[in-house]
């Protein structure tokens, strides 16, 4: 998992609907006790956008009471368990948002101030394969000058899957520099007034260099593996939406730039460990 000054961490990995249990040790230093007024550990799912941060939205909340009211002479453990935890989006951090799963164990002390400790865990949730998957066909056309088709196999994709497809030329009459594909991610935060969108080009695939010939096709194969993709994620607790498209680039001699873009689906799907 990275954490946001760039590090990575091992973390917990978890996905909807599993039993989140462990046990929590607490040691007073030698020779001391920790008075307290309870202890309690809370499972916590939280949304916060970078433009109020320090804000969480929680959007899951659970809570075990672990300890009544009383004084802890020596170590002490107590075990909990969370059945069957409904965790219904994934992890994400994006560039203006990031949902995070969070243990927060509370010690509740009056005259010091309460301990409060955190541990993050991540949730990536699988998707089967779609029963309906669509291939793409649209056009991209310059009145008299130029004519393209284009087809990709699927509109869905997951997130280890190869994109293919084919480009046709039925009119070329203006001299091309170069061709590519891009995948883009398109990240929307907030609402109405207050939407922020971010774009980012996650991938930049040359399809063709110089000027193609009528009636010529050039296949298409992009590999997603590489790429530091998320599934689709749409209008997530009314906060935030993430999508991805496939953006056609044609560069002309005299650089100018003609754009096509196309939204697809991406979502995860459950790796077969059996082999």
């Amino acid at each position: 998992m990275k954490k946001e000054n760039g590090q990575t961490a091992l973390v917990p990995l978890f996905q909807s609907q599993e039993t989140l249990s462990g046990k929590i040790c607490i040691e007073p230093y030698q020779g001391k006790k920790v008075e307290h007024n309870g202890v309690k550990v809370e499972l916590l799912g939280q949304i916060e956008m970078y433009f109020d941060k320090g804000n969480f939205y929680d959007f899951t909340s659970l809570v075990r009471e672990l300890d009544v009211p009383g004084d802890i002479y020596e170590r002490k453990t107590y075990p909990f368990e969370f059945p069957t935890v409904e965790m219904p989006y994934e992890t994400y951090n994006g560039v203006n948002v990031r949902l995070r799963y969070v243990l927060k164990v509370t010690i509740t002390r009056g005259y010091a101030g309460s301990i409060v400790e955190y541990q993050e865990f991540m949730v990536r949730n699988y998707a089967p394969p779609p029963p309906i998957n669509n291939s793409i066909k649209m056009e991209v056309g310059i009145e008299d000058c130029l004519h393209i088709e284009f087809e990709y196999n699927k509109s869905k994709y997951h997130l280890k899957d190869v994109i293919l497809g084919k480009i046709y030329f039925l009119l070329v009459r203006i001299k091309m520099k170069n061709m590519d594909l891009e995948i883009r991610r398109r990240e929307s935060t907030g609402a109405g007034a207050n939407t922020h969108v971010e774009t980012e080009t996650l991938a930049k695939f040359e399809l063709m260099d110089g000027t193609p010939v009528r009636g010529e096709s050039i296949p298409v194969r992009l590999f997603l593996a590489p790429y530091d993709l998320t599934p689709t994620h749409r209008n997530i607790n009314n906060k935030f939406s993430v999508k991805y498209y496939l953006n056609l680039v044609l560069v002309d001699e005299e650089d100018r730039r003609y754009f096509k873009q196309q939204e697809i689906t991406l979502y995860r799907l459950k790796e077969d460990t059996s082999s």
